[in-house]
């Protein structure tokens, strides 16, 4: 069977890569088709992932509207020439219309419940829509809820091992603690209006940090001058094994909190968009993920947390607890979609 899969995040090469993987595995025929934004080329090159690239990530609103109908062409175009029997994309703003105007099954995977396009360009047209058990809204008929996150389809310990060996190549010894601030661009569309850690927020989030212990940045779109000489330098694909190691995370990234988290490190979450994701809500009460719309208290709290030595040990224990509760998201990824092809086919 035929499957066309539309990346336009590095967060969605992550969710997908088990899943093309385990499809050509089983003899079906694959393509991908990117969107040129942040590090998703590069991930997909470095996870060996041929795929064309049909658009460029716009930095304006007055681009992104110019981008769409362009990148919508383009897909369209690529529907037509390789036939697929399903569609596949996270959020779906794109393979959605696509799949209604080329009459392909569409399956769209989200678990952000405040994109305010879907209502208009995915939900409606979506052949289904699946979301984790904890999303808070009800989409409709179309919506099928699986109990699993986004980030367990790559970061389950059945999935992901952490490799000791990142440490010689961040520079830190066996035993060294170090800790990860991520801090995000702001300027994707559902991001509108919502903030983080401004400038020097970030600057005095590392200032505290590094009196306790090393502290690495990654930052989407460009790290300040104060802050480069702690600029995180390694290749993106090797960043879960960086989280896995860290012996704390904080910032205003929603994924690589997630992340952290879902690998038993302590994670501090900072946004203005507390409180309206599920995902968020189901990760605090099981105390894997802290969440803070104001960045004072978060900072005071990383500090208790790095003075107590018992936080590891317990947040890793928790994580290993809460995924055991949880599917295997790549399996039921790869059984709807191929049920989907096949249905489509008569079988």
């Amino acid at each position: 069977m035929r499957f066309l899969v539309d990346v336009g995040h590095p967060a969605h090469v992550h969710f997908f890569r088990g899943v093309i993987e385990t499809l050509r595995a089983r003899g079906h025929d694959v393509r991908v088709s990117a969107r040129d934004k942040d590090v998703t080329l590069r991930l997909l090159r470095l996870h060996g992932l041929d795929h064309v690239v049909l658009s460029r990530a716009a930095s304006s609103q007055a681009g992104l509207y110019a981008e769409y109908p362009l990148r919508l062409f383009r897909l369209l175009r690529l529907v037509r020439s390789f036939q697929p029997d399903v569609l596949m994309a996270i959020g779906g703003v794109f393979i959605a219309p696509a799949g209604r105007l080329s009459r392909v099954p569409s399956l769209v995977f989200t678990d952000t419940e405040h994109v305010a396009l879907d209502r208009w360009l995915t939900y409606p047209l979506a052949t289904r829509i699946y979301t984790p058990y904890t999303f808070l809204k009800d989409i409709g008929a179309g919506q099928r809820r699986y109990r699993g996150l986004h980030e367990l389809a790559y970061l389950h310990p059945a999935r992901f091992t952490p490799d000791p060996a990142i440490r010689g190549a961040l520079g830190v010894g066996a035993g060294e603690p170090f800790a990860v601030a991520r801090f995000v661009s702001w300027t994707a569309g559902h991001d509108r209006g919502h903030a983080g850690f401004g400038v020097e927020q970030q600057e005095e989030a590392v200032r505290r940090l590094s009196r306790h212990l090393r502290v690495f940045v990654s930052a989407e779109r460009g790290i300040p001058t104060s802050l480069e000489s702690s600029a995180l330098k390694l290749e993106p694909h090797l960043i879960h094994h960086v989280l896995a190691q860290a012996s704390l995370v904080i910032g205003d990234g929603a994924t690589m909190a997630t992340e952290a988290g879902l690998l038993g490190t302590p994670s501090l979450y900072v946004s203005s968009l507390v409180g309206t994701m599920g995902n968020f809500q189901v990760l605090q009460r099981a105390g894997l993920v802290e969440s803070f719309p104001l960045v004072a208290p978060a900072l005071d709290r990383a500090e208790a947390l790095l003075g107590d030595p018992a936080a590891g040990p317990a947040w890793r224990a928790r994580a290993r607890e809460f995924a055991q509760g949880h599917i295997d998201v790549v399996d039921f990824v790869v059984n709807e979609a191929t049920a989907a092809a096949a249905k489509g086919r008569g079988n």
